[in-house]
């Protein structure tokens, strides 16, 4: 399912490089949402990037949590703790997409130069499902190797002071969210798993 998932929006976002039209009607333009009712951009500006670079980053990240969670969701099938693991895993990644573009929305609904791209959102997602499994696994921070769970509250706390800024054109907001709906959905779809949570915290 990642393979595919990271295959599509590497066609994708390579063919809206080539065809500016495409590009803006697939990027998040919440004034275009509120007042044109074009809904379609909740999901669309997840599947095209802003550049080469945006979307190597996005896919290698994609792709490497994506698998992991695409695992975990497994093995709680499983266990019986849930049915269709590769529901869950579209269901989180397109709900993640979605949910993280509430607070860009709000924020500038009525700025119609406004847009944003990528996958950040449900890339995020991944990252923080990833964490909630496994709380203590080493993740690299500007290739320093650093405990998920620490990552994980850094990342949150930088996201949230850089969406306040607003100065680098980058949508933090939707890092912020993504991130959040990754950490809670396993705890929505299967709530025994908060006690393993916890577990996996408290004993590393």
């Amino acid at each position: 399912m990642t393979i595919l998932l990271v295959a599509i929006i590497s066609v994708i976002s390579i063919l809206a490089f080539n065809n500016p039209r495409l590009f803006a009607r697939m990027q998040f333009n919440p004034y275009r949402v509120i007042h044109y009712r074009e809904f379609h951009r909740f999901l669309t500006h997840g599947l095209i990037h802003a550049d080469w670079m945006h979307l190597v980053i996005n896919m290698m990240v994609l792709f490497f949590f994506g698998t992991a969670v695409e695992s975990y969701f497994h093995q709680l099938a499983e266990a019986g703790m849930i049915r269709w693991p590769e529901i869950h895993y579209l269901i989180l990644f397109v709900g993640s997409m979605a949910v993280a573009t509430i607070t860009t929305l709000k924020k500038y609904r009525n700025e119609p130069g406004y847009n944003s791209v990528g996958a950040s959102g449900a890339v995020s997602a991944f990252i923080f499902t990833s964490i909630f499994f496994d709380p203590w696994q080493t993740l690299l921070l500007y290739f320093i190797p650093i405990p998920g769970i620490i990552f994980g509250i850094a990342y949150l706390i930088y996201s949230h002071i850089m969406s306040r800024r607003a100065s680098d054109h980058i949508n933090h907001d939707a890092h912020f969210l993504g991130a959040v709906t990754g950490f809670i959905y396993p705890a929505i779809i299967a709530p025994s798993l908060i006690g393993y949570f916890f577990q996996q915290l408290l004993h590393p």
